[in-house]
C-alpha cells in the first residue's frame, strides 16, 4: 500500500445491526485498521452522504426498500470493492422471511391492525420508504466482489476478510470468503 490512506466504508441496510457489532469486536486491530484506512461512511460515524471514490464499502443487510435500493446503486457506482457483509446480505436471511407475506398485507398489520396503530392522513402519506414486493440479497441488485458470510460474521473472519481485501492477502483458514481481482 502506499502511503495515502484507503477509503473504507460500511453501510447498514435490513437487518440487525449484529455484523457492525462484530466488526467494533475487532477491538484493537481497529487501530490497525485506522493507520491504512480512513473510515468516510458508516452508521457508527455521523456521515449522511456516501461519497465518491470509496475503495473497500462492506454493506450489512438485505435490500428490503427503495432506500436500500437506492443506496445500494449509489455504494456499486462510488466504490471499487463492494463486499456483502453478513447472511441478510448475503443471502437475504431473516430480513426476508418477510417475503411470504404481501406487502400491503404486511403494512396493514403491523402499522394500521395492531396495538400502537399508526393514523395516515392519506394513502400517500408515507409510513416508512416504500418496501419492495422482496428483500433481496445485496447481489441480486448489484454486483458483488466479495461475500463475508456470518450471523454476524466473528471478528476474526471480519479481520481475515478485510486484511484480504486491503493488503490482497489470501485468507485460506476461511473457505467462506470469495474476492475477485
Amino acid at each position: 500500500m502506499s502511503g495515502q490512506k484507503l477509503r473504507l466504508a460500511t453501510a447498514w441496510l435490513g437487518g440487525c445491526s449484529g455484523c457492525h457489532m462484530s466488526f467494533l469486536d475487532l477491538d484493537e486491530r481497529l487501530v490497525e485498521l485506522a493507520e491504512v484506512a480512513e473510515l468516510v461512511y458508516s452508521p457508527i460515524a455521523d456521515v449522511k452522504e456516501f461519497p465518491e471514490a470509496v475503495d473497500i464499502t462492506l454493506v450489512e443487510g438485505a435490500v428490503a426498500n427503495v432506500d436500500h435500493l437506492e443506496l445500494a446503486q449509489q455504494i456499486r457506482e462510488r466504490s471499487r470493492i463492494v463486499a456483502s457483509f453478513g447472511d441478510c446480505a448475503v443471502t437475504g436471511n431473516v430480513t426476508s422471511l418477510r417475503n411470504r407475506i404481501p406487502v400491503p398485507d404486511l403494512l396493514n398489520q403491523v402499522y394500521q391492525g395492531g396495538p400502537g396503530a399508526i393514523p395516515r392522513q392519506s394513502p400517500d402519506d408515507p409510513i416508512m420508504p416504500a418496501l419492495l414486493p422482496t428483500v433481496l440479497p445485496l447481489h441480486q441488485v448489484i454486483e458483488v466482489d466479495a461475500f463475508v458470510p456470518g450471523c454476524p460474521p466473528d471478528p476474526d473472519r471480519i479481520w481475515a476478510a478485510v486484511r484480504a481485501l486491503i493488503f490482497g492477502e489470501a485468507a485460506p483458514h476461511d473457505p467462506h470468503l470469495r474476492t475477485f481481482g
